[in-house]
């Protein structure tokens, strides 16, 4: 466990020339004052951890929570991760995602918590993504990859996974993965902030640590943050990184649109959660997915796949001359009673019918909303501000930032150092209305707001 499998990805290990940082003007110097609002989250606190390792000296998060935040969606049980990316260089997350599982299985902060089971992901009939995934696999094998194996059929599925014997798969076939499987998500987060403590970072947290809005300088460049107790927080850097949040805090022109899915539990007994030790995690694009029991406290996590929700509200982030529309996140932590719509709720039970029958009519326990945020090709938007100078967009993670947390943050200080090669910087730019060009977004139906749906609210 925790150990990723001898094959590597080949191109990952030395820096193509299209990989060498094109040298630009640094953001920040080790000695600058940086604030991280949203530093108890994913790319916040991954930020703070690449940034102090550089030996950055005056480091601060901001958040509502201390590590791991509430707010964040890595605030959860356990997150996909796993080396079955193909991005290389290009495409989604600029080939950062292809390294990602390499450093949760070598960095000392994160090993504890990668749980290398391996991880299906499957499709249901003769499909184009079917032959997606078959296609993903013979490059992968083209590319000298051998913990791949491609799933035929529904006996290839159950050889693999031999917990679904009797499920109702008929047809289903996809890619199994050797290399991944789960991450434990907020005890990683948790782990990030110990060694935060370690290094020296310091952190405001609850009124003080709440972002209120910018302090600007006369030429109306960023001089700090002010939170909502009044606190007044001087910098020369300030990181945006506030997942779901950031498109509230500070106006991004439309560019981030936050969204919630939702997860439910139920509780094993000891018996049956040792029966399902070590099982891959299994993703179905159709029914969705689920994951091994944790073994501390037997709960087996299962999600549906859906396009998830939206939460349209009127606001006006800073920097937006009147208020807006904008979707909001529904904190759970602050709405403890929410749960999750019925719609939602009967596909969590279809997908224990089709894959668990054993587990049918299980009460469906610890129901809630995560809320992430989405940029119209699922791209982050990692740049300098070009209204407000001194202040850094790390944010739009597009529901996939969890499994890069032990490298997200060095794309962040590279881009801070001046560092990051220009091909990231093009892909991460500051890009209001440039939409979807390479249909690299999640696609599909439109999401559904919660005020047209029932069954999630019991304030």
């Amino acid at each position: 466990m925790g150990q990723s499998a001898s094959s590597k990805p080949s191109s990952t290990s030395t820096p193509t020339r299209s990989d060498k940082p094109d040298v630009t003007p640094p953001l920040a110097s080790k000695s600058s004052k940086i604030l991280i609002v949203g530093g108890g989250g994913t790319m916040g606190s991954s930020t703070a951890l690449h940034l102090a390792r550089r030996g950055f000296e005056d480091i601060r998060i901001l958040d509502v929570y201390p590590i791991p935040s509430k707010n964040s969606a890595g605030y959860d049980l356990n997150k996909i991760a796993g080396a079955d990316s193909i991005g290389l260089f290009g495409g989604v997350f600029g080939g950062v995602r292809d390294v990602a599982w390499d450093a949760w299985t070598s960095d000392p902060v994160f090993i504890p918590y990668a749980h290398n089971v391996g991880k299906m992901d499957l499709t249901s009939g003769d499909t184009a993504r079917a032959k997606a995934l078959r296609q993903k696999y013979e490059t992968f094998v083209s590319l000298g990859r051998t913990e791949f194996e491609w799933l035929a059929n529904e006996d290839d599925i159950k050889r693999k996974a031999p917990h679904l014997k009797d499920a109702d798969i008929a047809g289903w076939r996809g890619l199994y993965c050797a290399s991944g499987g789960w991450v434990a998500a907020a005890d990683a987060l948790n782990s990030v902030g110990t060694e935060l403590e370690k290094l020296g970072v310091k952190s405001a947290f609850g009124p003080s640590g709440t972002f209120s809005s910018l302090l600007l300088k006369e030429d109306g460049s960023v001089r700090g943050v002010k939170t909502v107790d009044g606190t007044e927080w001087d910098a020369d850097l300030v990181v945006l990184a506030a997942g779901a949040w950031s498109p509230v805090l500070v106006d991004l022109e439309g560019q981030c649109t936050s969204k919630c899915w939702v997860y439910a539990h139920i509780q094993l007994t000891p018996e049956e959660a040792e029966a399902m030790k070590g099982v891959p995690t299994m993703y179905n694009n159709e029914y969705g997915f689920f994951f091994e029991p944790r073994p501390d406290s037997h709960l087996l996590k299962l999600c549906n796949e859906f396009p998830g929700y939206t939460n349209y509200t009127t606001v006006q982030p800073f920097g937006a001359a009147k208020p807006i529309k904008l979707s909001v996140p529904r904190s759970h932590a602050q709405n403890p009673t929410d749960t999750m719509p019925t719609e939602v709720l009967d596909e969590i039970k279809r997908l224990v019918k089709k894959c668990l029958p054993h587990l049918e009519g299980r009460e469906l326990i610890n129901q809630a909303m995560c809320w992430c945020t989405d940029t119209d090709d699922a791209n982050w938007l990692l740049c300098e501000h070009p209204r407000f100078k001194g202040l850094v967009l790390a944010t739009g993670d597009s529901g996939h930032s969890f499994k890069m947390l032990p490298v997200v943050g060095n794309e962040v200080a590279d881009l801070i150092e001046g560092k990051m090669p220009e091909k990231k910087r093009q892909l991460w730019r500051y890009r209001p209305g440039a939409g979807d060009p390479n249909g690299t977004g999640r696609g599909g139906p439109e999401p559904k707001d919660l005020a047209d749906v029932d069954g999630w609210r019991h304030d």
